[in-house]
């Protein structure tokens, strides 16, 4: 009896694995028959092409400004200090900071007697009309014939004084232009043109001074005030440009990949020129108006099969399936998206990828396309 169960337990086994072996071999039929599908792009033996997701930029002829940024102070551009006939101290100041005054003026009254002697008050005038732009001494401050009371000068005609590094003073000439920035005014840029340099450099600081005047006067701007300047010395023109950080580097030598028609990429070997912030130009290897990839690049190899995501992932896999259904002689139809096919996401996480489909739907409906390319300044 032992036996006999023993016997008819081994045949239910039996039967139970040859059943899943069936149904393992079932299923793998059908897979492969999915897998032969992706994306409308075949790979050999009917294997699903990798492709992968990246984002590009057409190239454009473009200049780069090259600049030197530095800061300077908003003063008068005549302006004079103001010195006592005679030395003892001051008995009034008449004047404040900012207040007008005309040639002529008396602003303050020196007291020159000394102990057991009485002299008459010393007036002080102002040599020029204007307003007065340094804080006065004050009351009861001794001061000698050369000791300056206070500054007037023509706040209605300022100017910016700065001092540039002696490493870009072969680039210093009257005539550049400069963008000034106020910090009483964040975001407002002010435009200037520099009308004097330095003939020397400055022994202990190892600068050279310039002097900018403003193009436009504008009642916003007040002596004393502190500028930030970014004066322009040089422009890059007759190149495309891309971002420098989308530059491939093997072997000592530069590549960048290049979209075809067929939505492959091409690595080509370029020359590089000139960089200003993060912008390149590009001298030789790429052509204007071809487009490039700057993000997605380090996983990418020659030939590669690539999605431009750039305006939108689901704009772009719209694209990427009319090119292969052109490809494959299907006009008028499209090749069905498989389950089968892979996208290999560079450098993006998966919450990432549904913030560009979002933004790529929104750009889309407000009819924004393309990647425009603009000169740094």
């Amino acid at each position: 009896m032992a036996g006999t169960k023993n016997a008819k337990l081994k045949g239910v086994i039996a039967g139970a694995f040859l059943a899943l072996v069936v149904i393992m071999i079932f299923v793998a039929r059908i897979q492969s028959k999915k897998g032969g599908k992706g994306m409308g792009m075949k790979g050999r033996g009917g294997q699903a092409t990798t492709v992968f997701s990246v984002k590009t930029m057409t190239a454009e002829l473009s200049t780069l400004h090259d600049y030197v940024a530095t800061n300077g102070e908003v003063e008068a551009q005549s302006s004079i200090e103001v010195f006592p006939d005679m030395a003892g101290k001051i008995k009034n100041v008449y004047v404040n900071l900012g207040s007008p005054v005309r040639k002529g003026q008396v602003i303050a009254r020196v007291d020159p007697s000394d102990p057991g002697t009485q002299y008459a008050l010393s007036p002080v005038y102002a040599p020029i009309s204007g307003s007065i732009v340094s804080t006065p001494l004050k009351e009861g401050t001794t001061v000698s014939k050369t000791s300056a009371i206070t500054i007037i000068g023509d706040v209605e005609s300022l100017q910016i004084t700065a001092n540039i590094p002696e490493r870009y003073v072969a680039l210093l000439k009257t005539g550049l232009s400069a963008d000034i920035s106020l910090e009483a005014y964040p975001g407002v840029v002010f435009k200037a043109t520099v009308s004097r340099v330095s003939p020397v450099v400055d022994a202990a600081s190892r600068t050279k001074e310039i002097i900018l005047n403003f193009d436009k006067k504008d009642s916003r701007i007040n002596a004393g005030m502190f500028a930030k300047v970014t004066l322009y010395t040089r422009d890059f023109t007759g190149a495309v440009i891309m971002p420098s950080d989308s530059v491939v580097t093997k072997d000592s030598k530069q590549y960048a990949y290049v979209i075809k028609d067929d939505s492959t990429v091409e690595q080509r070997e370029i020359t590089l020129g000139n960089s200003v912030d993060g912008m390149v130009q590009v001298l030789k290897g790429i052509k204007e108006g071809e487009r490039i990839v700057t993000e997605g690049q380090t996983s990418l190899s020659d030939g590669a099969k690539v999605l431009d995501i750039t305006m939108g992932k689901a704009a772009a896999a719209e694209n990427n399936r009319e090119i292969s259904a052109k490809n494959d002689g299907e006009q008028g139809e499209k090749t069905p998206m498989a389950e089968g096919a892979k996208v290999a996401t560079s450098e993006k996480s998966e919450e990432a990828e549904k913030k560009d489909d979002a933004a790529g739907k929104k750009k889309k409906s407000n009819g924004w396309g393309g990647v425009s390319s603009t000169g740094q300044r």
